[in-house]
């Protein structure tokens, strides 16, 4: 009886990196259908309760000037809302608003591809997946 090799460090980030490039591929195209970019259809779900602008800037890992027009674009599209901060008027809260509530509903029920991954897998896969990715991801995310 022969005994598999597990796969390396290299091997694991490798396949985890794959797994995540195809998801958001599979994102992306679904947000476009939606006349949204990756970047307006991330913010929006990085913005479920009220966040200031330079704090998103850090959740989408980009520069604060960039997060200014993404933001301009929902805005000017309805799916999020800005406003001054009670404390501090120099700071810019955002909030997604209901209309974009609607649409990140929509693209996450668009993407098929990912709906068709998941949807391969057993309870006691989900189950165990859901269990790893809880388990790597603070280690992930913290220093």
């Amino acid at each position: 009886m022969g005994t598999t090799t597990p796969p390396s460090t290299a091997d694991l980030m490798e396949a985890v990196a794959a797994v995540g490039a195809a998801y958001f591929q599979d994102f992306a195209a679904a947000a476009a259908r939606h006349g949204l970019s990756s970047s307006q259809a991330k913010a929006l779900k990085a913005v479920q309760e009220p966040v200031p602008m330079r704090a998103l800037a850090g959740r989408l890992g980009c520069d604060a000037s960039n997060v200014t027009g993404i933001v301009d674009r929902l805005e000017g599209l309805g799916l999020a809302h800005r406003e001054a901060a009670p404390g501090d008027r120099r700071v810019k809260i955002v909030t997604i608003t209901d209309p974009g509530r609607q649409v990140l509903e929509q693209v996450r029920d668009d993407m098929a591809r990912a709906h068709r991954a998941f949807g391969s897998l057993s309870p006691e896969q989900r189950v165990a997946l859901e269990g790893l990715c809880k388990q790597v991801l603070p280690l992930l995310t913290t220093g």
